[in-house]
Formats: structure tokens, sequence, C-alpha cells
């Protein structure tokens, strides 16, 4: 596996904002703090100053905007007093998803983690409009929690789920499930979904072809969950299920996991999430929490986002 620490080592930046979303958020992010041994950052955005106004006003709008964002930063302290290493930030931004993006970014986060919208029915996922902004292009994994995480235990996220499929997307979230659940002791499922036989078959396929169709399916999805569990370390328990119907629907269901990793598309920029049919779907209807990570960089990407001065070269003696 590439990289081996570079997703796994950052802190955890998780986005407060006093609400109950806020609070399921940070349920979440305690929990992979916990798993990463990494640190918890709770981040508080408030708005930037107006582009345009007088620089008194601009100052004390700001001053009271940060007081207020320092009021809800304190119901967070009292929520993680137990945990430790934990920060707190006070972040102007010009939105939420951009200053939790900047934190992240500055910080190298392992991982940023949001609440669901307020209109998410209980322990059920509905992104909201930071969830979706951070899902558009963040490089780190995004993890969403779903509403009534706050009553929740998740402990040590001892279960990790996978959406399987044999693409590169695919493989990079089953890449950094594997990480975590190698850290302590998790076991692993790998699940892959395959769609119903149609009810209704035109004549000119008759139902044994949609029969033999079916099974050839079943038997290649299964091949590439074979090849994927041989590819995990031994000391993971691993298994595989292939289960049948719609994607989204059956994803969403499951409720046998702590968390559920998924990939976010096959194709976009490398390192950076990009919501697919299936991932976009999954963080507005799932009953567990999803982590949607980016697909892996490729080594001639990884090499052009390096600082100049980092890279040997050779100089004349």
């Amino acid at each position: 596996m590439s990289d081996p620490d570079e997703s796994v080592s950052g802190p955890v930046v998780v986005g407060f904002d006093g609400t109950a979303s806020g609070e399921d958020a940070l349920t979440l992010a305690r929990a992979c703090a916990r798993v990463l041994g990494s640190t918890l950052v709770v981040a508080t955005v408030h708005p930037g100053p107006p582009p345009v106004s007088l620089a008194r006003v601009d100052a004390e709008w700001v001053a009271a905007r940060h007081r207020q964002a320092e009021e809800i930063l304190d119901a967070a302290r009292r929520l993680v007093a137990d945990v430790r290493p934990v920060e707190f930030r006070v972040v102007a931004s010009s939105s939420a998803a951009h200053g939790l993006h900047d934190t992240a970014e500055q910080l190298r986060a392992s991982v940023i983690v949001v609440g669901s919208s307020s209109t998410a029915a209980e322990n059920r996922l509905f992104a909201g409009s930071t969830a979706d902004r951070l899902l558009a292009g963040s490089r780190a994994p995004v993890g969403v929690a779903p509403a009534g995480m706050r009553a929740r235990d998740p402990g040590t996220l001892r279960r990790i789920g996978v959406a399987y499929i044999d693409t590169t997307d695919g493989h990079a979230a089953l890449d950094l499930a594997v990480r975590l659940a190698a850290r302590v002791g998790a076991t692993l499922t790998l699940y892959s979904v395959l769609a119903d036989e149609a009810e209704v078959v035109m004549p000119v396929i008759g139902r044994d072809a949609e029969h033999g169709f079916a099974a050839m399916a079943h038997q290649s999805f299964q091949r590439a969950l074979d090849m994927a569990l041989a590819g995990v370390p031994a000391e993971v328990p691993a298994t595989g299920r292939i289960l049948t119907g719609d994607v989204v629907g059956v994803l969403s269901e499951l409720d046998e996991v702590d968390v559920l990793f998924c990939g976010s598309r096959g194709y976009g920029p490398g390192r950076r999430v990009l919501l697919g049919g299936v991932s976009s779907k999954l963080v507005r209807r799932a009953r567990s929490p999803i982590i949607v990570v980016p697909r892996a960089r490729s080594t001639a990407s990884r090499r052009a986002e390096e600082p100049s001065g980092s890279r040997r070269t050779l100089r004349p003696s």
C-alpha cells in the first residue's frame, strides 16, 4: 500500500457549530481520533469581514462574531473535557466549508468530520451545504455523522465496512479502511451490491439469458472480492458479502458496522473527493457514519505537488 502514513497521521478536524448536528460530528470525530491516535482539532468558523465597509465597523463586527464563536467552543470544551490531545480553533472565513477546508489543508488533516443537515431524520445522514461543499473537493477523507450520532457510543470503531467495487476509488477506500482496521484490531467487511434480476424480461432476451447474465455478474463480483481479500493483511479479520438490490438502498440500510468507507468516484482530480452517483446518495440516506475517501494520487501527481525546494537537484561542483 502506498504512502502508508500520509492519510492517517494528521489530526482529525471537526466542524462544531453548537447545534445537535455539531454534537453528532464531535462524537464521530472523537472516535476517529481515538482510532488514529491523533490530535482532535475542534474548529468553529465565523464569517469574515464584509468585502466593502468601514474599517471600524469591520473590527467591531468581526470581534462580535469572534466572541460568539468562542462561546460556541466553550460548549465543545465541556463535551470533550476527557479527550487528549485536543485543540480548539476559531476560524474566520467566507463559509464554514471554506474555513474547515483551509484548516484541514494547513494541518494536513487525516479526516474532516461534519454533521448532517438539521433536516435529517434521526439516525440518518443528510449532507447539508457545508458537507456538500467539502465533498466537492477535499484532499482529506470527509466523514459525515448521521443525525442522532451523539446518543451512540461508537467506541473505537471495531466494525469497519467498505462499499467495494473493483475501481480506483474502491481501492482507495479499501486501502484506508485496512490501515485503520489494522491499527485497532477491527473486523473488516467488504460489501458489493448486485442488482436484482429484472422482473420484466424482453422476449428477445429470455429468462434463461437473464439468469445467465446474473450468474456471470455474481461470479465477477465474487472474483473481485476474493482478490481484494487476498490483499488484506492476515492480522485483519476480513470477509466479503455480495448483497442484492438497489445499491444505495441496500448500503444505506446497513447498521451492522460502526463506520462505512466508500470511494468518491472513478474519475476526477487525484486526491480530491468528488462525489459520484452512489456516494452522493449514501451521504443523504445512510444509517451508519460514512467516510468518503478521495482517489489516491499518482506518483507523478505527488511529485508535481512537492515544493521545489524539497526535491533533490544536482548542482555543479
